[in-house]
């Protein structure tokens, strides 16, 4: 039966970094999957049953993580030994808790109807172009080993990513309103 190796990139015979090739990554997943889903020891001893389902665990997880940039930029930085949990204010420039205040202000100063729909495209415009800017930022910063700049960059991308989900759920509240 398959090991689980010692990390993610490993496990699906992925050069470590931040560029991944979706389709090898969802290939290798889709074949690795298929040698130990829990149905194929349906029929086996309790311990390959145990064994099947950890590892069918584990893939998952590995997958969910190198499919996602941001817990992949993440899981880079805990590879080599940072901690992307622990955020100071001093991690976060003052310009970007200014656009913060900026963009979440524009967020909440929109209309409650239809009328919003625009404004939200184009402020999840903004939001995609920054973080595909500082998702460019952080390979550059990782593959120069400038680490520290990497967990800033790192914290950057959490924002804008949950800023693009604060717009998702706006537009999905506005659409359940127009539906009435």
């Amino acid at each position: 039966m398959l090991a689980i190796a010692d990390n993610f990139f490993a496990q699906f015979a992925l050069p470590v970094g931040f560029e991944i090739h979706p389709g090898k990554l969802n290939a290798r997943y889709r074949k690795l999957q298929a040698e130990v889903h829990p149905d194929r020891f349906a029929a086996a001893g309790e311990a390959q049953r145990l064994q099947a389902i950890q590892l069918s665990s584990h893939l998952n997880e590995a997958y969910e993580t190198l499919k996602s940039p941001l817990r992949r930029a993440g899981y880079l930085l805990r590879l080599r030994g940072i901690d992307v949990e622990q955020v100071a204010q001093s991690d976060l420039a003052p310009e970007l808790l200014f656009e913060q205040m900026e963009l979440r202000e524009s967020l909440a100063d929109l209309p409650e109807d239809e009328s919003a729909f625009d404004q939200l495209h184009e402020l999840n415009r903004k939001a995609a172009n920054r973080l595909a800017e500082r998702q460019g930022q952080f390979v550059q910063a990782f593959a120069g080993n400038r680490l520290e700049e990497a967990r800033k960059l790192f914290h950057e991308l959490q924002f804008l990513h949950k800023f693009q989900m604060e717009i998702h759920k706006k537009e999905e509240s506005l659409e359940s309103v127009a539906d009435f």
